[in-house]
């Protein structure tokens, strides 16, 4: 799972102003138009954020609480001896945004049959971008962005309450159904329904119709946490929330054997374990498949760890297991990375995972999966993660809190050793745990905020250089100081 729904594995996308006539022609009418540019997990290999309890419809979901930045004249002062490239967006994140605009626009367009021919044509080539992500997947997230996005930016409304049809000043009152429900949160997933219907033997469109149900459904799961103090309401979400889970599992239930051959069709029945309660066998064995299909993908390693957790499908030993199996099976491509992956995100979420985890074996994955990807985006990733995420949770376990500090200290010779340019969007979602349904308001905000953080955790690591009257300059050799 969990993008969570990943960075920087979530991509953030911008609300359109105007939706596509195939969605609902009442979607301009009916929903007030937004302009805030949201965080949208990706329902990739089971990329959302990770089940919170045995029962898979549970809202709750633990949340990494950020240390608060320094004043603003402390991150000022580290922007002026702190002088390093900061880079907004690197060439692979262009690339992963001109895939899902290209399934966005095929989608407008209503030119179907092309793009899923270009989904086929992707995934049989297991074409995938320079950070492992398989463009198949991409393209799908293009095309059902917009009736995700439609549905979580209408239960966002503030005066959206409860489900009731907001009627915006001048729309029509005969656009509210009987039901009293805003047709925005039905309309789009019906347009895809019906759009299968057209076309009954494409398995790639009907594994687009499940993916967006298995989106909306963790909406709603989302919706429910933030209505936790109304019960009511938050098992009425609930119950949307595990509809729609059972509608997509009932779409991708005949493509069981296609799957075999297909990454972007496994990484879709992988998606299924998120809303299910299901044998911790079948889920290793499901994730295995597709980390054998797709092992340069980290993706799926992150999500396999997630589900072996107690609260989701698994148990800590199975952890461990899956753990080590993954590190075997992928040594090729990530030496012990596997290792480090799988529990990537579950020592970061569990504490009793954080204690158990094997933090030899950890650190010298931390240290293979650099040798197998150098990029300045991996070094981000690695050094966030162990300067702020980990860090973030100390004081819960004491045996967990040994291990978060051994880790930890890897990101000062991740740091000083390797980084050359700072990616703040991957550091602002290390600051909320790397979960991909935290809310974006303001990508402005969100990117300035990682940044200030970043800063924050290099200063420190540069604390002795800085006291003693340095600058550092960071270049693609190194760091320099240079004398303030």
């Amino acid at each position: 799972m969990l993008r969570p729904h990943s960075q920087l594995w979530t991509h953030l996308s911008r609300l359109q102003k105007e939706f596509p006539a195939w969605i609902s022609a009442s979607f301009l009418e009916d929903a007030p138009r937004r302009q805030a540019e949201h965080g949208l997990h990706q329902n990739l290999a089971g990329e959302h954020p990770p089940a919170s309890a045995t029962q898979p419809l549970t809202a709750e979901r633990p949340k990494a609480v950020a240390k608060q930045p320094d004043s603003q004249e402390d991150v000022e002062s580290y922007a002026d001896r702190l002088l390093i490239p900061i880079q907004d967006e690197c060439l692979d994140s262009q690339n992963r945004q001109s895939l899902q605009d290209k399934g966005q626009f095929l989608a407008r367009q209503e030119r179907w049959p092309e793009l899923s021919q270009l989904i086929q044509a992707a995934d049989q080539a297991h074409s995938r971008t320079t950070s492992g992500q398989p463009e198949a997947d991409l393209l799908a997230f293009g095309a059902r962005s917009d009736v995700v996005n439609a549905v979580e930016h209408a239960l966002q409304d503030r005066n959206h309450k409860s489900g009731a049809f907001h009627v915006a000043p001048g729309a029509k009152q005969t656009r509210r159904r009987k039901s009293g429900e805003n047709p925005i949160l039905i309309d789009g997933v019906m347009a895809l329904e019906s759009l299968r219907q057209d076309h009954p033997q494409d398995i790639y469109l009907q594994a687009i119709v499940a993916l967006s149900h298995i989106d909306i459904a963790w909406i709603w799961r989302g919706a429910a946490a933030e209505t936790a103090a109304n019960q009511t309401r938050q098992e009425a979400h609930l119950r949307r929330a595990a509809a729609h889970f059972e509608r997509a599992a009932a779409l991708l239930a005949p493509l069981k054997e296609q799957s075999h051959e297909s990454a972007f069709l496994s990484a879709a029945k992988c998606a299924l374990f998120a809303g299910q309660n299901a044998d911790t066998v079948d889920v290793a064995d499901a994730y295995g498949a597709l980390i054998d299909q797709a092992p340069n993908n980290p993706r799926p390693m992150r999500a396999l760890g997630a589900q072996m957790l107690p609260r989701a499908n698994g148990s800590y030993a199975a952890l461990e297991l899956e753990a080590r199996r993954t590190a075997a099976r992928t040594q090729q491509q990530w030496g012990a990375g596997g290792y480090t992956w799988v529990y990537f995100d579950a020592m970061a979420i569990d504490e009793q995972a954080c204690a158990r985890v094997d933090t030899k074996f950890f650190l010298d994955g931390l240290q293979d999966i650099l040798c197998a990807d150098p990029s300045q985006e991996m070094i981000n990733l690695l050094a966030a993660y162990c300067a702020i995420t980990l860090p973030n949770s100390l004081g819960i376990n004491a045996s967990a809190d040994t291990n978060r500090l051994e880790i930890s200290k890897a990101a000062s010779w991740l740091v000083r050793s390797h980084l050359r340019e700072l990616h703040p969007l991957i550091w602002a979602h290390a600051c909320e745990g790397f979960d991909n349904n935290a809310r974006v308001t303001s990508l402005r905000r969100f990117a300035a905020h990682g940044q200030a953080k970043a800063l924050q955790c290099i200063a420190d690591i540069f604390r002795d250089e800085l006291d003693s009257g340095h600058k550092i300059a960071f270049s693609p050799d190194g760091f320099d100081l240079i004398p303030a």
